[in-house]
């Protein structure tokens, strides 16, 4: 591990994912960037976020995706950049990454990924999660052929997603955000680690692998009855994929195909020579089990 920490940039700060990143690269003592449009200042509730940003010292830099210049200036102040990108940007990070290769000095990127471990699964993957993860599949080719150090985050399931539902990520429905503070945790942990260095980061605990019906039979235990349950096949979500005519609604049915079905996050073992798990690299982190996140809801 180097002494010294890294300074990092965190990109889509104020998402979902970008707050905990940004978090948790401030408690662990980086010097802490956060890319922003001067327009979020005065969203009332990205704003207020922001405002808690500079109050725990991160350093504010104004710019976005489609402004080269503020791309490769901010790039050129940090050691890190970390894309927490929504699903509709990942291709734009095309336009990180040259900025990242002109600056010239970055020695770690990790894009935004923070799902399965796309190279596994994508045989399985059909309609929009398919092509989500061959957008993802090109940013990691383009960053491997600039020659740009890397670490790729596979986060799996978001338990604050998944969980509160008991997996019943119901097209039509809105679905929790994720909550998943220790994904920033482990994310952080690996950005000065050489073990991680061109690697994929998988944060898959062995105890917090369940399959639907273990997770069904884990709740019925929590509350001390059976719960009324309807099987759909497979034929029948494919179905659903080809005829919805709400793009979300297809995005969820192909994502309960690839997970709950074709079992994409789990069916594969971590290879050491690409991968690494992070509760093996990290064990001093104590992450949320399946049984502790549910336990607040009995």
């Amino acid at each position: 591990m180097a002494d010294q920490k890294s300074k990092i940039l965190v990109i889509g700060a104020t998402g979902s994912i970008g707050k905990f990143i940004v978090e948790a690269s401030v408690k662990e003592g980086h010097p802490t960037f956060a890319l922003v449009r001067e327009s979020t200042i005065s969203d009332p509730i990205k704003g207020k976020l922001i405002e808690d940003f500079r109050n725990c010292g991160v350093a504010l830099l104004f710019g976005d995706l489609n402004d080269h210049e503020s791309l490769v200036k901010a790039a050129k102040q940090v050691d890190v950049v970390i894309s927490t990108v929504g699903t509709l940007q990942i291709a734009d990070q095309v336009k990180l990454i040259a900025a990242i290769k002109e600056a010239g000095n970055i020695k770690r990127f990790l894009p935004s990924e923070f799902g399965a471990d796309i190279e596994y699964c994508i045989s399985n993957t059909v309609g929009p999660v398919k092509a989500a993860i061959e957008e993802k599949i090109q940013i990691r080719r383009l960053i491997e052929a600039q020659g740009i150090p890397y670490t790729y985050v596979a986060s799996y399931s978001f338990a604050g997603f998944h969980l509160p539902s008991l997996a019943q990520i119901q097209p039509g429905g809105l679905p929790s955000p994720p909550r998943d503070k220790d994904i920033g945790t482990y994310t952080i942990k690996a950005v000065d680690d050489p073990r991680t260095l061109n690697k994929t980061l998988n944060l898959r605990p062995s105890n917090n692998i369940y399959s639907i019906n273990e997770l069904v039979a884990l709740w019925e235990k929590k509350i001390g009855k059976n719960l009324e349950k309807t099987y759909v096949t497979e034929e029948e979500i494919l179905k659903n994929i080809q005829e919805d005519s709400i793009p979300w609604n297809k995005f969820l049915w192909a994502l309960i195909l690839s997970i709950y079905v074709k079992c994409d996050l789990g069916n594969y073992e971590i290879d050491p020579s690409s991968g690494v798990e992070a509760c093996q690299l990290y064990p001093e982190v104590k992450y949320t089990t399946v049984e502790e996140y549910l336990d607040q809801f009995v």
